[in-house]
């Protein structure tokens, strides 16, 4: 499992968007006409977006509260320090239990029983593998001290005792969440509208999903190239 991790924390980013790419799969629908009446959608819809806006608001939290600069390093484990404030109090994986419920809410909003049975779950899978070989590298790195953080924080179920304190005590970081989360942001906005236009025709209306679609994307490649440009420019202080 860890020599797995290794090689996928190598391409996490665009497993990534491999997997929303696997929305556009045909399939039977979780939600039907037949079992849940003419509103069939509407339990797809809400339930879906619940979902996957608490994993985008988890990694914004995690990356607002605790700024964490990325960079040539990424494609290979790597930690200078061991980092236990913000929700890192809370779950050891914060940023990655966002990553899982953005898809899993992207799955139940595409109302695609296959991507909710399957994908899903090899998504699960292969961050499980990830986690694993991150533990391994910080148990060498920082020895008891991270085997001491280990026996206070779950791995994966976030403890929400005394989350109210840790969110009054910190400040949050909206530059270092805008200026380093972007690509995050970008993703997940073109992946939950594209869905709701191709989707969701009792929201959007019928027809034009290509026009529509196109809008969409030209909106949000203007909104990336904008914050990549502010980013890069070094006008904006991240933390």
């Amino acid at each position: 499992m860890i020599k797995i991790g290794n090689f996928f924390f190598k391409y996490r980013n665009q497993l990534f968007i491999f997997l929303y790419a696997l929305l556009l799969i045909p399939s039977t629908p979780l939600f039907s006409q037949n079992r849940f009446g003419d509103d069939y959608w509407k339990y797809s819809f809400v339930l879906g977006l619940i979902i996957t806006t608490a994993g985008i608001a988890i990694r914004g939290l995690t990356i607002g509260l605790t700024f964490i600069e990325r960079g040539g390093k990424d494609l290979k484990i790597h930690a200078d320090a061991l980092i236990t404030r913000g929700l890192f109090t809370h779950c050891r994986n914060p940023l990655y239990v966002g990553n899982n419920l953005m898809l899993l809410g992207l799955g139940i909003l595409s109302n695609s029983m296959i991507y909710v049975l399957l994908v899903v779950p090899v998504f699960l899978f292969l961050y499980q593998a990830i986690v694993l070989a991150e533990e391994n590298f910080l148990k060498n790195q920082f020895g008891v001290q991270y085997e001491e953080y280990c026996s206070k924080v779950n791995r994966w179920m976030p403890n929400l005792k005394g989350i109210g304190s840790t969110l009054e005590s910190m400040k949050f970081n909206w530059p270092g969440w805008f200026f380093t989360e972007y690509n995050t942001q970008v993703f997940w906005l073109a992946g939950v509208s594209l869905t709701i236009i191709f989707k969701y025709p009792q929201l959007v209306g019928e027809g034009n999903e290509l026009n529509k679609s196109i809008i969409v994307i030209l909106v949000l490649a203007v909104y990336y190239l904008l914050l990549r440009w502010i980013r890069k420019s070094g006008k904006v202080k991240m933390n």
